[in-house]
């Protein structure tokens, strides 16, 4: 199957991201391919996707090859690489702009690599908290590993992140167990069970003005301003929506205003200003130059 593709993509920038760290469990590449499992109907579903000159290829490695599988992949690849964002209008801004200029250029084409699944999202942004990424992706592949379904397909293992109703059964002492410190065990069971319970969905939030649906994140306990953020830009796509306390934010903003210190909150606001409307791209490229 062959996924068309905005002007404004490029596979290359794609798999540069899902290259970051060879921890990562919940995708594999292989030289210019990835092979991901998805759950579909049910099902567990491996998929390749490959660059088909402009656009992606899409095939199924196992489980079923249905129409109605092959529509759930193709809007599972729209939803991961966000393929519908019309992003003509922040090039043209970013050209102009003395900081994003240079980057969209040697960048061009990197879009946003989400979390469809809003659970995962929230867990994901919770075990990077006040750690340095290394162990965050350490942390997240033995919990993947522990608790996520797999699947065996020639001589190799995929995972699928663990769901919220197998975390919400869990005790604290399972994820001591894998080095999860008892702040982050305490919240991420705490977040399995309002998913498990219906607390939260993400149907619950789609559609909803940005500051609304930061309002229901945070009610959750280990959601803070930073996760929220950080989970409505990658799962939903609210351009507005960025982790404005980053840190490497705050490294990619001290770089571009040749900073000797740490830029103060304020310092970063006034960046943006420039980029209302398109802080989370803005702040995509300028995680990108680092």
């Amino acid at each position: 199957m062959i996924i068309t593709t905005p002007d404004e993509f490029e596979f290359k920038e794609i798999l540069h991201f899902l290259g970051r760290s060879p921890k990562e469990l919940l995708h594999q590449l292989e030289a210019d391919r990835v092979i991901k499992l998805l759950k579909i109907e049910g099902q567990p579903i491996l998929i390749r996707l490959s660059a088909s000159g402009k656009n992606i290829k899409a095939e199924t490695l196992s489980g079923k090859n249905t129409w109605l599988i092959q529509s759930a992949v193709k809007q599972y690849v729209i939803d991961w690489f966000d393929l519908d964002k019309d992003l003509k209008p922040f090039y043209a801004m970013a050209k102009k702009d003395k900081y994003l200029k240079s980057l969209v250029r040697k960048y061009f084409g990197y879009r946003i690599v989400g979390q469809p699944d809003l659970f995962e999202s929230l867990v994901w942004a919770v075990l990077g908290q006040q750690i340095n990424l290394s162990f965050a992706y350490t942390l997240k592949q033995q919990f993947v590993k522990g608790f996520g379904e797999r699947l065996s397909f020639k001589d190799r293992e995929y995972f699928l992140f663990p769901s919220a109703e197998q975390v919400a059964q869990l005790s604290a002492k399972d994820l001591l167990n894998i080095q999860f410190s008892r702040q982050k065990a305490a919240y991420t069971i705490g977040i399995a069970k309002a998913f498990s319970s219906g607390e939260i969905s993400k149907e619950m939030i789609n559609g909803l003005p940005l500051e609304e649906a930061k309002k229901i994140l945070i009610k959750i306990k280990g959601i803070g301003n930073w996760t929220a953020n950080y989970a409505l830009m990658k799962t939903f796509r609210y351009p507005d929506a960025f982790p404005l306390e980053d840190a490497g934010l705050k490294n990619a903003v001290r770089t571009s205003l040749k900073l000797d210190r740490a830029p103060t909150l304020a310092e970063i606001e006034k960046v943006f200003e420039a980029y209302k409307g398109w802080e989370a791209y803005a702040t995509l490229y300028l995680w990108r130059s680092l």
